[in-house]
């Protein structure tokens, strides 16, 4: 019995030569041949846990893409390619499918209408447009307008043109420094070594709980404010991970030189106002709203009234719901690029890239437990968005409610035992970083792969997409081969690929110098 399972050996073996231990399955189809054949396609999991050859892969895709653009000393191009012509005629046809849309009267034909304007969205994506299109839906209401006026109790930030360019400034004629920053949220009350807290009743769930939730959103503010200040626009790769007392901070890499007085100036002024109706007092407890499947609305279970429409809450909004500042605790450090100090900050920003958020802030003792029970039950209260199942509690029809939808909860992962509000993104990386995509860094590896084999006459056929068919096969389809069986064949492949690669890479060293050996007597 203590003898490893045959499947546990499968895994063991994928995980050994870095094939995907849970692929799922895709039919590909050749037009011109009519071959057909199953190939695993990989999970892409970024989690070791789940899947560790995926998870191994994306961090050292990230580390190459955090390296990559961290020190760059060109400014990346990003100059758009020209539409095409049937990109043109294509919108051009849009436009017509809109226009009829808006004059059609009759139900039917207008559902018609929406779903052939979507076709047409989905074949423009195709063709390689990015951006979003305008709305086949005129906007019924006018939206709310907020006063940008800076708070009072909030210190004002020089603001400057922001430049163009994305490069830091050159010192000495050859050093190009960067920056390393650390931001963390503001204090709730005492904590112990642990993170739990000193005494429970005095620390304040509330704020944490709700900073937690739009962290998200102040972070996007730092950066605002951040350029407004320094006339550039910085570009930065940050990862989000967890404290021990389980509040979230950021870690970040900043392209160019940043004064130390100027980071802590920006911290120190930028905050979040959550305008969002009050929900400070929670309304119903026992007995929950019900929903009126006639009227389309959740009502109150002893009046039968309609819950407040989201639409007025806010419109009677008129102070913040809440405020969200960073702590007083900022670190930044000047970063060379090429020593080994950036490689080591490098390795400190992929740290936890491979762990899942339940799993990096995972309790030890029975403090930090009931810490993290006491957090959960106030995140449980803590509306997440508009649409959050959790405004029903304070007699708020939130947006897109309908007979599914259970009051007090929301399946949104700032709900989650595993998770205690952390964003669900865990690494933000600004669109002019490295100047590639995640798919393009791919693309480069798999083409310096290539080159590699074709300089020792390996030569790959090239792909034809276009002759190509993908389908995902359908659960319990007979003719499908088990997965075990693909992850058998994908090791016996890649085994293959390591060997041809190894050939490339002693023939691409040069031979050893053999003038200064000296001869056997």
């Amino acid at each position: 019995m203590r003898e490893p399972l045959a499947s546990d050996v499968v895994k063991a073996t994928a995980e050994k030569h870095g094939v995907c231990v849970r692929p799922f399955t895709m039919e590909v189809g050749d037009t011109e041949t009519g071959e057909l054949r199953y190939v695993p396609v990989p999970c892409g999991s970024t989690v070791e846990s789940v899947c560790l050859p995926c998870a191994r892969k994306a961090k050292a895709l990230r580390q190459v893409q955090c390296r990559e653009g961290w020190h760059m000393t060109e400014e990346p191009d990003f100059t758009s390619e020209s539409p095409t012509e049937a990109q043109t005629e294509l919108l051009a046809f849009r436009a017509d499918l809109v226009a009829a849309y808006r004059q059609e009267t009759d139900q039917a034909e207008a559902d018609e209408l929406r779903e052939e304007i979507q076709s047409v969205d989905e074949e423009l994506r195709q063709l390689g447009m990015r951006g979003r299109l305008p709305s086949i839906d005129l906007p019924t209401k006018k939206a709310v307008k907020r006063s940008t006026k800076r708070r009072q109790d909030a210190p004002n930030l020089p603001r400057r043109k922001v430049a163009k360019t994305t490069v830091g400034r050159e010192y000495a004629g050859r050093f190009r420094p960067s920056m390393f920053v650390t931001l963390t949220c503001d204090t709730y009350g005492p904590v112990r070594s642990d993170g739990a807290p000193f005494d429970q009743s005095t620390y304040d769930y509330r704020r944490a709980a709700r900073d937690a939730v739009h962290f998200s959103a102040l972070v996007d503010r730092w950066w605002q404010n951040l350029r407004r200040v320094v006339g550039w626009d910085a570009q930065y790769f940050a990862t989000v991970e967890p404290q021990r007392r389980a509040a979230p901070h950021l870690h970040a890499a900043i392209r160019g030189s940043v004064p130390h007085d100027v980071i802590r100036q920006v911290t120190e002024a930028t905050y979040h106002q959550v305008w969002w109706p009050n929900h400070d007092q929670v309304v119903y407890v026992d007995r929950m709203p019900l929903w009126d499947g006639d009227r389309r609305v959740f009502v109150d279970p002893d009046t039968r009234e309609p819950l407040t429409d989201w639409d007025d809450a806010i419109e009677a909004v008129e102070d913040p719901a809440h405020v969200v500042t960073f702590g007083r605790q900022v670190h930044s450090k000047g970063i060379l690029g090429g020593s080994e100090e950036a490689g080591r900050h490098i390795g400190y920003l992929t740290k936890y890239l491979t762990k899942s958020t339940g799993e990096v802030v995972e309790a030890d003792t029975v403090r930090q437990r009931d810490h993290h029970d006491r957090l959960h039950a106030e995140l449980s209260v803590t509306p997440c968005s508009p649409r959050c199942a959790v405004w029903l509690l304070y007699g708020i029809n939130p947006k897109g409610a309908n007979g599914k939808t259970t009051p007090g909860h929301c399946k949104g992962r700032a709900h989650r035992r595993t998770t205690l509000g952390l964003p669900g993104r865990r690494v933000l990386v600004s669109r002019k970083w490295s100047g590639k995509t995640l798919v393009d860094h791919k693309a480069d590896r798999k083409a310096f792969v290539l080159e590699a084999l074709a300089a020792v006459g390996i030569e790959k056929p090239a792909p034809a997409p276009a002759r190509l068919i993908w389908r995902k096969v359908d659960s319990g389809d007979p003719s499908v081969p088990p997965r075990d069986h693909l992850v058998m064949h994908a090791i016996s492949e890649r085994i293959t690929w390591k060997a041809e690669y190894d050939k490339a890479l002693l023939a691409a060293q040069s031979p050893p110098d053999l003038s200064a050996t000296p001869l056997a007597a």
